[in-house]
């Protein structure tokens, strides 16, 4: 077994995650590092060129189990229990399970931009919702909405991956949800009740009109991803609406 060893600024750490899971790596070990910045040591069976990052031999350990013992079930809000899928426990009573990827695209629900997404969707859907996730990744969010109530769920994202990643989930789960490779601008008028958004907070604020356009009268948004400094501008955008806070991050509810 040969272990790539990758060093790199912390956001950069989920795209790749998801680029060492598409070329097929046996496990990930993630290392935070001072100064923002963690290490990533990933198996493999064989070593192939990868730009910025070195090689070393392992012994014969199952790095598998290793990378596993990592990734570990949590509550989240009051309602969700995240948990990986090869975790076989129930989840605890009065929760709704909710498997979440490791390494695959745009993030795994253990993210605190991720998690008050996914207590913000706890406050705002209602049983029978039609749910917009814009900006859907692996479609976490949108997964949990059908937990939690939704009738239907319409994901978009302009990223190819996340759309391909996202449907292999669905099918995997025997759902069925709208699939767009594109996004909110393709939506109609007064389409949903429930639009959720954790995305970058600057694309939060550009997409305003089109959130506010696709919402039904009465409907409800979350929107997350927002740095905690950032959430005053995102509030300005949108109006005044309930924030929740989560290490240094922000949702805000409208």
């Amino acid at each position: 077994m040969h272990a790539l060893i990758l060093e790199c600024p912390a956001v950069d750490r989920e795209r790749l995650v998801a680029e060492l899971a598409e070329r097929g790596t046996a496990g990930i070990i993630e290392e935070e590092l001072p100064g923002g910045r963690c290490r990533l040591r990933a198996f493999f069976e064989q070593a192939f060129d990868m730009p910025g990052g070195y090689w070393e031999l392992q012994e014969s350990v199952d790095w598998v189990a290793v990378s596993r013992s990592q990734w570990e079930s949590a509550p989240v809000g009051e309602r969700l229990w995240l948990a990986p899928p090869w975790d076989p426990g129930p989840a605890p009573a009065g929760r709704l399970r909710l498997d979440y990827e490791t390494g695959r695209a745009c993030g795994t629900g253990l993210h605190p931009a991720t998690q008050l997404a996914l207590e913000g969707l706890e406050r705002t859907v209602r049983p029978g919702d039609l749910v917009l996730d814009v900006g859907a990744g692996s479609g976490i969010l949108s997964l949990a909405a059908m937990l939690l109530g939704a009738s239907r769920v319409v994901a978009c994202d302009t990223d190819a991956e996340a759309v391909r990643a996202a449907a292999e989930r669905f099918r995997q789960r025997g759902l069925r949800a709208g699939l767009l490779l594109g996004s909110v601008d393709a939506m109609a008028s007064g389409t949903a009740d429930v639009v959720v958004a954790n995305i970058e907070w600057d694309v939060l604020v550009a997409l305003k009109a089109e959130l506010r356009r696709v919402l039904k009268p009465g409907g409800r948004v979350v929107l997350s991803g927002i740095p905690r400094e950032r959430l005053e501008a995102v509030r300005a955008a949108y109006g005044d609406g309930e924030a929740l806070e989560k290490e240094g991050w922000a949702a805000l509810l409208w």
